[in-house]
């Protein structure tokens, strides 16, 4: 038996919904981990963890709300047409407050390597709360642009019903999706990621190559570059794997009309873009000592009700009193 007005589910939207569930599921277990952590231990709480938490924010909304809203999408129910494409913008200005909190990771990242002796002077808490509250506002101001009429409701306007079967392509339009957020706030946010890594990668084998020389103990210094490079390049190759395949998707359907795209290839992008925010804790949080040992500490004296252990770096949770930089 299936509701009124809500398709019978096809076997691909099935494993679709599954998969969906599971990674809304490990998006919001990784991430409320994440906000607990920072939360106990005070020595984690600086103006780069900041944006790390606002990252994890964004990625609880997409386990709670994008995902959800997407499945929903998918049974194609009926409503009316600015309540679908309320629906729609919802998972833009959540998926979008994501890819402007790594970007902001990106810029906080590129300043810790550029001006080390001033960072502290320059990128204040303060200022870091006003670069997240930033963030959000123009991911709604970007998600909710389709709601001031950039949408299809030209192309429905001939439809005698007035409720629409609920599709975010039938509501969303492509020119939108296309030049404005993918060239304008994917492609854009991407290229600068880019540089900043980049840049960030030259001047800190530029540092090490001048400590290497100096202290002739140029292999341990050489060690630490790859294993730099190859946190950079995770980062990149993640974002880039993740997010390009739905745009790439709906570049084709934009400027190919006739070119048909499979709904499971369709189902494989959306999925793929949804378990970054999954991933986000692991490579931005999970890879630093402090916050893995903190878990660790989190873990035995709420989850396993076992006494805490003393570990190398002092991070006793809660009423952690050490305060300072958190290499990254």
């Amino acid at each position: 038996m299936t509701s009124p007005g809500i398709k019978p589910l096809a076997r691909v939207d099935m494993v679709y919904i599954s998969i969906e569930t599971a990674i809304a599921l490990a998006s919001v277990l990784g991430n409320v981990l994440v906000v607990l952590v920072v939360c106990l231990n005070r020595a984690l709480r600086n103006t780069t963890f900041s944006f790390i938490v606002s990252l994890a924010v964004a990625d609880i909304a997409v386990g709670v709300l994008v995902i959800p809203l997407a499945i929903v999408i998918t049974l194609e129910f009926k409503t009316k047409f600015y309540t679908c494409l309320l629906l729609s913008c919802l998972l833009l200005i959540i998926t979008q407050s994501s890819i402007l909190s790594l970007q902001a990771i990106a810029i906080d990242r590129y300043l810790r390597v550029k001006i080390p002796t001033r960072y502290s002077i320059i990128v204040t808490q303060r200022r870091a709360y006003v670069a997240v509250c930033l963030c959000w506002i123009l991911s709604f101001l970007s998600g909710l642009v389709p709601m001031t009429g950039w949408n299809n409701r030209a192309a429905l306007k001939n439809v005698s019903s007035s409720e629409i079967v609920c599709e975010f392509t039938k509501v969303m339009s492509m020119d939108y999706m296309v030049y404005f957020n993918f060239f304008g706030w994917v492609v854009v946010p991407l290229t600068i990621m880019i540089i900043l890594y980049v840049e960030i990668f030259r001047l800190i084998r530029q540092q090490l190559n001048r400590r290497a020389e100096a202290t002739c103990d140029g292999d341990r210094y050489y060690r630490k570059e790859l294993k730099l490079a190859k946190s950079l390049a995770l980062v990149v190759f993640l974002f880039l794997l993740c997010w390009l395949p739905i745009h790439i998707m709906n570049c084709i359907t934009f400027f190919c009309p006739q070119c048909h795209i499979p709904k499971h290839a369709m189902y494989v992008g959306i999925v793929m873009s949804h378990v970054n925010s999954a991933l986000n804790p692991v490579v931005y949080a999970f890879r630093i000592k402090r916050f893995r040992l903190t878990l660790i500490q989190i873990t035995r004296r709420y989850i396993l009700c076992k006494p805490t252990e003393p570990t190398p770096c002092t991070t006793s949770v809660p009423g952690i009193t050490e305060k300072g930089n958190v290499n990254l």
